[in-house]
């Protein structure tokens, strides 16, 4: 996952972040590249939170994702599954002897 398209997942801006915090969105991308994105979300959760109030991201300039198709799957039919299922064996019951009072 690159940057960019970390922060549009976060939803934001990342035009208007670079431009108005270059510093902090060098030295975030810096580390994000050298962590796992959970990582780094773990690591600036309430950070990500407060920049995502100021350069929050419109749903007009999300890019859209375009659905996948499924390949639709035919059942394969075949004898066995046309036959009647098989009953279940009855498990046995547990049996409690009573001990022999003399």
């Amino acid at each position: 996952m690159l940057w960019e398209e970390y922060l549009v997942a976060k939803k934001i801006d990342s035009g208007k972040f670079k431009k108005n915090e270059p510093e902090l969105w060098s030295s975030w991308k810096l580390l994000f590249e050298q962590m796992h994105p959970n990582s780094f979300t773990a690591q600036k959760l309430y950070l990500i939170n407060s920049t995502r109030r100021k350069y929050f991201l419109q749903q007009s300039e999300l890019p859209k994702k375009e659905p996948v198709k499924k390949p639709i799957l035919k059942p394969k039919l075949n004898e066995t599954k046309l036959k009647a299922p098989r009953p279940k064996m009855a498990k046995p019951k547990p049996v409690f002897k009573k001990p022999k009072t003399d």
